[in-house]
């Protein structure tokens, strides 16, 4: 398991197939409540109980792109880090995310093209050690890191 790297972010020459970081996040009410304003979908299998327990998830469920959100997290901040430019991301949800599930979004370097400066990334998501959510991001990461201003 990786670390963020001190400056901010991976460069290129530095990732290894392999490379693993993590990051675990609670999911509330109110977490629920700022991703729908924020993306505006108001969905009431996600915002209404008495709507969401006459569902087949029996209750409100997280969106999934709310937990997808948290694998951004690990891309932007952790691996590769600052300075990662999204370029693709594929997704599949296999399990729903309730409010006070703790998810842990884990992203592993599966394949680095250093001609495009291109790295496809394995994304998972787990509640409890159950795959919740998986996909594949590619990202552009840059060669060089930028000399301080100033």
């Amino acid at each position: 398991m990786i670390e963020p790297h001190l400056s901010g972010g991976y460069i290129l020459e530095e990732l290894v197939v392999g490379m693993v970081a993590e990051k675990r996040v609670i999911v509330t009410a109110e977490r629920i409540q700022r991703f729908a304003e924020a993306s505006d979908d108001f969905n009431p299998v996600h915002m209404d109980e008495a709507f969401a327990s006459r569902t087949a998830y029996r209750g409100r469920i997280a969106h999934g792109l709310l937990s997808a959100s948290f694998g951004s997290a690990v891309v932007g901040t952790i691996l590769p880090g600052a300075g990662a430019i999204y370029l693709s991301q594929t997704l599949a949800f296999h399990k729903p995310v309730r409010i006070d599930d703790v998810v842990v979004a884990r992203v592993t370097v599966a394949a680095i093209d250093e001609a495009s400066a291109r790295v496809v990334l394995r994304c998972e998501a787990f509640v409890d050690g159950e795959l919740i959510m998986d996909g594949e991001a590619t990202v552009r990461v840059p060669r060089r890191r930028r000399p301080p201003k100033g």
